[in-house]
């Protein structure tokens, strides 16, 4: 018996179908997204994070909890260069001023406005920066040279409630890390049981660059910032 032709939808089966066009941003989103996938060798890293006193940090200072975790990435980049870097036709850039692209949804798109010189700033100047930026940004104000100039990119999905996501490469930095929700845990401590906090962290790392120790490395120096708080 020959072989018989895939099955296809019958007309109507799925209902009416509504045609939408993207956006422009939308559209830019697909392209960066299949040119990444596309083009880069990336290693996924996770990590669990106590992060208490991230939290403490945030309450007694009144700084976004966004701030703190570019303050940790910020201070990771700098102990770990090739972690602030790009692989570009065949070498390692490494580059002296650490710039976090920090994304911000605007609609159904997200954008990353640059923050930069972020390991050079306090936790208050990071808050009130990050307020400013993203408010120009949800009202399509911000220019191209805000943002232009990053050399990794943070995306913090707590304020959707998301407790894991996947990071993506912004080519051709070397990596980007995708924070969630912190979480509360029960925790034994001294022989009794207390409530902590946890935080799941993702690095995507360009493998060509940051490989390895070297991505391991990178992460676990994030880890280290957020559990005794970045001041």
């Amino acid at each position: 018996m020959p072989p018989q032709p895939p099955a296809t939808d019958q007309p109507g089966l799925k209902g009416e179908v509504t045609v939408q066009e993207p956006s422009r941003a939308q559209r830019t989103i697909a392209r960066r997204t299949a040119e990444t996938r596309a083009t880069i060798p990336d290693l996924e890293l996770g990590a669990e994070v106590a992060v208490d006193a991230a939290l403490a940090l945030v309450r007694e200072r009144g700084c976004s909890f966004t701030a703190v975790l570019v303050k940790a990435c910020a201070a990771a980049l700098r102990a770990h260069p090739h972690a602030n870097a790009a692989y570009r036709d065949g070498h390692y850039e490494l580059y002296s001023r650490v710039n976090i692209g920090v994304t911000v949804q605007t609609g159904e798109a997200y954008i990353a406005p640059t923050v930069l010189d972020a390991d050079t700033k306090s936790l208050e100047q990071l808050t009130a920066e990050l307020d400013t930026v993203s408010a120009r940004a949800r009202a399509g104000e911000l220019t191209p040279p805000e943002l232009a100039g990053a050399t990794f990119t943070l995306t913090d999905f707590g304020q959707h409630g998301v407790s894991w996501a996947s990071a993506l490469i912004t080519p051709p930095q070397a990596a980007a890390l995708a924070a969630g929700t912190p979480r509360s845990v029960p925790r034994l401590r001294d022989g009794a049981i207390t409530t902590g906090h946890l935080l799941s962290l993702t690095l995507a790392g360009d493998s060509r660059i940051l490989f390895g120790a070297r991505a391991a490395g990178f992460l676990a120096g994030v880890a280290a910032e957020l559990e005794r708080g970045p001041a």
